[in-house]
């Protein structure tokens, strides 16, 4: 089988992660033959530090690259909708970065037009492709948990000056760059849609949350308790709680280990890559482009990991959040549901 050759959107930090991380796979399964930023010359710096051999200013030229089979889109959030469909149109397959948009209306509607093309979308849920996810689903299968009862996350760190979260025009805030974790993993555990959410936030000068606590309630009376901070560090481990047991991913968005059920850990270290990381087991972003591969390569238009209904999911439940706690985007009013 042909390598899976891949564009890059955007040159920006979490890019030349996943392009070092690609680079990880054989190069017979998986090729970086393209890359497009808003300046050439971010582009052209990109392709030498990552061997890339072709550049673009923008996307519109590279969308019509017939040399691509899949791009990754990892440009800011309220521009994932309108390269999303771009790249759709011109028979891309596509796995974006999340969030996948910027609210359930632009996803619904991004979602049913990559149906529509007969083509591959996945939003960039990379957590769920580390071997600790893998492992802690197993545990669920195998019901050795019993039944789920509780799930306690956190994801903290000191963000607050980071531009991409604290700027509204950039589709700031915690719960589209933290809680689509917080949120993916409690639906990992509870395997159901909640049936209430109580949220409580604190909002910046520009109107988008810095900090965010938030309940799930699901239909077996389990509850997800989770918090969010641009304003500190959390202990951002995930417990998932069952009447038989517990197990702990720890680093839970990027675990490389955990606590099992027994107390035993687990550990599953990452492979050496050809440059240094800017994010922490940015390593562990191989797993989704593996399963981007196998995927394409079986005809299938979506992952059983991520699939459509769930990123359909994550959406709604953030929407509720930002709707409770008072934060709203232009594409609110654009894109409803």
């Amino acid at each position: 089988m042909a390598p899976l050759r891949w564009g890059i959107v955007s040159a920006g930090k979490i890019s030349h992660d996943f392009a070092t991380a690609v680079a990880t796979w054989p190069k017979e399964d998986h090729k970086v033959v393209a890359v497009g930023a808003r300046k050439l010359q971010d582009a052209k710096k990109f392709a030498k530090v990552h061997d890339i051999p072709k550049t673009y200013e923008g996307y519109t030229e590279m969308a019509k690259d017939p040399e691509i089979d899949v791009v990754y889109i990892g440009s800011v959030n309220p521009t994932h909708y309108d390269i999303g469909i771009m790249m759709l149109n011109r028979g891309k397959h596509v796995l974006c970065e999340k969030p996948l948009c910027m609210n359930e209306g632009q996803a619904k509607r991004l979602i049913a037009h990559a149906e529509q093309k007969k083509l591959f979308l996945m939003e960039a849920i990379w957590s769920r492709f580390f071997p600790s996810y893998i492992h802690l689903k197993k545990q669920l299968d195998a019901g050795v948990l019993g039944d789920v009862k509780e799930v306690n996350v956190t994801f903290g760190f000191y963000l607050s000056d980071v531009d991409r979260l604290r700027m509204k025009g950039l589709g700031g805030g915690t719960i589209l760059d933290l809680g689509v974790y917080t949120i993916q993993v409690s639906l990992w555990a509870f395997r159901d849609a909640p049936v209430k959410i109580v949220a409580k936030g604190q909002l910046n000068e520009e109107g988008v949350d810095m900090e965010v606590e938030a309940e799930l309630h699901f239909p077996n009376g389990g509850i997800a308790k989770m918090k969010t901070s641009a304003l500190r560090k959390l202990e951002n481990d995930a417990v998932i709680k069952g009447t038989k047991g517990n197990i702990t991913l720890h680093d839970f968005w990027c675990p490389v280990s955990l606590t099992d059920v027994d107390g035993s850990v687990k550990k599953y270290p990452l492979p050496k890559a050809p440059h240094t990381f800017i994010f922490q087991n940015s390593c562990g972003l191989r797993y989704e482009s593996e399963e981007v591969r196998h995927c394409i390569s079986e005809g299938r238009l979506q992952s059983a990991s991520v699939p459509h209904s769930e990123s359909l999911l994550i959406a709604r439940i953030q929407d509720e959040i930002r709707k409770q706690i008072g934060v709203q985007f232009p594409e609110d009013e654009k894109f409803k549901v």
